[in-house]
C-alpha cells in the first residue's frame, strides 16, 4: 500500500485551469485528498476536499447501475450528483470567497 501512496504521491496531475487562470477549480485538491484518505487520515482528507467522499460513492453507485441496472438507480444517481456538485460548490465557496 505504501508503495501505491508513493506513487500516486509522485504523479499527481497538474491543475491545468489553476495553471491557466491562476485560481483553482472545483476539483482542485482531490488528488490530495485521495492520498490522504489511503494514508487512513480522514479528518484532513474531508478538509482538503469535502466532495471526494460523496464523489467515491457517486461514481461507485454509477457503474453498479450500469451493471445491475438498479429499479430506482436513476432517482439516487440524480439526488447524489445534486448532492456531490452542492458540497463542491458550497466549499469552493467557503475556500476562496469566505476563508
Amino acid at each position: 500500500m505504501q508503495q501505491l501512496i508513493n506513487w500516486l504521491e509522485s504523479h499527481q496531475l497538474p491543475c491545468y485551469y489553476k495553471q491557466l487562470l491562476g485560481i483553482e477549480c472545483l476539483g482542485c485538491g482531490m488528488q490530495t485528498a485521495f492520498i490522504l484518505l489511503l494514508k487512513g487520515e480522514l479528518i484532513e482528507s474531508l478538509k482538503t476536499y469535502p466532495a471526494l467522499i460523496p464523489v467515491m460513492f457517486l461514481f461507485s453507485f454509477l457503474i453498479l447501475h450500469i451493471i445491475f441496472k438498479f429499479r430506482k438507480g436513476a432517482v439516487v444517481l440524480k439526488i447524489s450528483f445534486i448532492f456531490t456538485v452542492s458540497i463542491m460548490v458550497l466549499s469552493y465557496i467557503i475556500k476562496h470567497f469566505i476563508l
